[in-house]
Parts: structure tokens; sequence; C-alpha cells
């Protein structure tokens, strides 16, 4: 039975959960949690989850959240000893800060944007708030000053969780080239990848519903 993924397109960290068992080969079962309209809420996904976040993954009654978790867990279940989430311990500290660098810095920056939008019904983005996100990018631009992948020259799933986060967060933020070489040099890798189309549907619909709430 393959395990089940409760997700969203819209969502960075669940995006990333499905794009890392794609690379694998790790078949899921996809679960949509609308969050728009507040399913992660739900008395029977609460019992999941009382943080009531996306994604969740249940493995035969094995839960995990957090998407950086999953990931890891996936890679050692399924695929132990790929290049995806490596065993050498210096190499997997390197991916491991970046997953915390996405979690703490890039992605929360994120979430401090769209919150308001999303469900409190805020028309501006506070300028603090992507003056936040613009260091998170310079600090991303110097990470990848010499390697063709975030955490080294070989694609992890670090790489997964900053693309995804990049995908959206670009949509107020774009990602300018002449600024940003490093990033945007990696980006053509990622968007070179298999995930394309599904990280492309993802950008789109974000997109238009920034417009919607911000019109």
């Amino acid at each position: 039975m393959a395990p089940k993924l409760y997700w969203i397109l819209a969502s960075p960290p669940a995006r990333a959960v499905v794009f890392c068992a794609r690379q694998l080969e790790i078949e899921l079962d996809l679960i949509e949690v609308d969050i728009l309209k507040k399913e992660q809420y739900k008395p029977e996904f609460l019992k999941l989850n009382p943080l009531h976040t996306i994604p969740l993954l249940d493995d035969d009654g094995f839960i995990v959240t957090d998407s950086h978790s999953i990931m890891s867990y996936l890679v050692s279940k399924y695929r132990k000893g790929s290049s995806f989430y490596p065993e050498d311990i210096k190499k997997r500290a390197i991916v491991d800060q970046r997953l915390y660098f996405d979690s703490g810095t890039l992605f929360a920056n994120h979430i401090r944007v769209c919150t308001p939008i999303i469900f409190k019904g805020a028309k501006t983005i506070p300028e603090d708030l992507l003056t936040a996100q613009t260091e998170a990018y310079g600090a991303l631009e110097q990470f990848l000053q010499g390697s063709k992948y975030v955490a080294g020259d070989d694609m992890t799933i670090a790489d997964f969780s900053i693309w995804t986060t990049i995908t959206n967060s670009s949509d107020y933020l774009p990602v300018e080239e002449i600024k940003y070489p490093n990033i945007t040099s990696w980006l053509k890798r990622m968007e070179a990848t298999p995930n394309n189309d599904l990280n492309k549907a993802a950008a789109e619909y974000i997109r238009n519903l920034f417009q919607s709430l911000l019109s």
C-alpha cells in the first residue's frame, strides 16, 4: 500500500515532498486538503496532526509531519544511501542546514507575507517583510556560489524545499538575474527536471490568487 500524503498544490512544502517522491520513484497516494476552505481544521485531520499543517504523511499508520522530516524519512526508508539525503555526516550536515534555512528563514518569511493576504484580507506587503526575504535571497545566492545545487554539486531534498518556496515567493519578489545570477542558474537546472510542469502550474495558481486578493 502506497503511503498517503495529505497535500495541496499551492503549498511549497507539500510540493517538495511530491517532487522528492517522484524523483526517487516512490509512489504516493495523494489526498488533497484545501486549506483555503479550512479543511485542515476538520476533526479527523486534527487527530492526525494537532498542528493542522500540511503536508502530512501516513505510512501505514505511522504519521510524519513537516515536509523536511517527511523527505528525509522517505529517503531513509525507501532509498537509503541516495545522494538526495547523503549518509556522509558532513554532506548531510550541509543538507540539514539548508533545510533549516528554508524552514526558519526563507519559508518563514514567505508565510509572514502570505498569511495576512490570504486569510486576513491585507492588500499590501509591509516593506520590512520584503527586506527580510531580500536578505534571504542574498544568503541563498551565497550558498550557490561555486555549487550547482543548494547543498553542493548533487541535487538533494533541500533543493526541492527551497525551489518550491522560491517559486511562490517570486510572485511578489522576483529573482532578478543581474542581482542573483547563481539563483537564476540553479532555477534553470531545477526547471529541467520532470517536476517543472507541476511547479509551473502551482506558480500560475499562486499568481492568479495573489492578483485576485490584492486587487
